[in-house]
């Protein structure tokens, strides 16, 4: 079934196979190509490429998040790709898009007509709130500041573009990299400074699949990562995460073929974690490390937990992992704690991420 989108362009949802390499993965994989060619030139990196396989696992829809996607083709040629995942937590008000376009077929109307189809998608399925994060290119634009009053981002081809369909500019992530062949003696010495700090805590660490000893308190600290981070007013649902949960966000991480290490401070005199760090990356050899949640319990601030998960972290996966290049990561520009953490571990700019908001109803 295609859905007419200009004179040109037409809209396809993506059936997803059983498998990658089944016969009828054509779609899947010219999904990937566009994905990953699209990416490549709005960011001029690949450190989010994804082959078909650890893809497939991540188009799935499950309790926590209904995700749609579709093809966007002129004539037989796949240009464009749009997805609309509609997240679970506070009954399906709040989503978020994707709307990725080749640069070939820029400005013709057709990013328009596909953010109509989505927001038409949206409305029906009850959600008020759209959202979407995009990397903004700076090409000496004039800029737009952040109304959190930390950042700014150019006014480049899709911050005109969401702007001009009556998006607002929330929040402005710092994207930053790290070094992960450099010399291990600053995060040995930071590492020593932080434990010096953090009496009554020990760390402790696993990767995936989470033992069972920790679910529990691992579901506490994702929990509090969707009420603690800061989220200006995007307004992020509060998370419900308990053992089933942990298992299932467990199972997409494995099913993408990625290791996965979570590396947690623990109170030593309850046993509870109250603070937590995660490197992941995929199975093929050199690929980017992506760091992603880092949280530090409130009640537990003030103890260098934060540099004390990382740098214990870090130092792991440079053992665990030696062919990686490099880690990635995202800040937003107001978390001016993790942002410290991280420039006095070594991790520099690299970009800078718009988040959006559109109300609905």
């Amino acid at each position: 079934m295609s859905i007419p989108l200009t004179d040109t362009a037409t809209l396809h949802p993506l059936v997803l196979p059983a498998r990658a390499d089944a016969a009828d993965a054509a779609d899947l994989i010219e999904y990937a190509r566009v994905r990953n060619a699209s990416l490549t030139e709005t960011t001029g990196r690949d450190d989010d490429h994804l082959a078909p396989a650890a893809l497939l696992a991540l188009l799935r829809s499950d309790a926590d998040l209904e995700r749609r996607q579709w093809l966007i083709r002129i004539g037989e040629e796949a240009v464009g790709l749009a997805v609309l995942n509609i997240i679970a937590d506070d009954g399906g008000r709040a989503a978020f898009f994707t709307i990725n376009l080749l640069r070939s077929v820029w400005s013709r109307g057709i990013g328009t007509a596909a953010l109509r189809f989505i927001e038409q998608q949206a409305a029906i399925a009850g959600v008020a709130r759209l959202l979407v994060w995009i990397e903004h290119t700076d090409a000496d634009e004039s800029r737009l500041d952040s109304p959190t009053g930390f950042g700014s981002i150019p006014k480049d081809h899709g911050a005109r573009f969401l702007l001009r369909h009556g998006f607002a500019l929330e929040q402005v992530e710092r994207v930053s990299a790290f070094e992960l062949s450099g010399d291990a003696d600053r995060l040995r010495t930071l590492h020593a400074e932080a434990a010096a700090h953090a009496q009554g805590y020990r760390i402790v660490s696993w990767q995936l699949p989470t033992p069972a000893e920790f679910v529990d308190g691992y579901a506490r600290l994702k929990q509090a990562m969707s009420t603690d981070a800061p989220d200006a007013d995007l307004d992020m649902p509060e998370e419900e995460w308990d053992a089933e949960r942990v298992a299932r966000h467990d199972d997409r991480y494995l099913q993408r073929g990625e290791t996965v290490l979570v590396t947690a401070a623990q109170h030593a005199e309850t046993g509870e974690l109250c603070a937590f760090n995660e490197l992941s990356i995929g199975g093929e050899l050199g690929l980017t490390t992506h760091q992603a949640d880092t949280l530090v319990r409130s009640a537990h601030r003030g103890h260098r937990l934060g540099m004390l998960v990382k740098t214990a972290g870090l130092l792991d996966w440079r053992d665990l992992r030696p062919d990686s290049p490099r880690v990635i990561t995202w800040n937003a520009e107001e978390n001016r704690p993790m942002l410290s953490i991280n420039e006095a571990l070594g991790f520099t700019p690299i970009a800078y991420e718009g988040a959006w908001r559109k109300d609905l109803s």
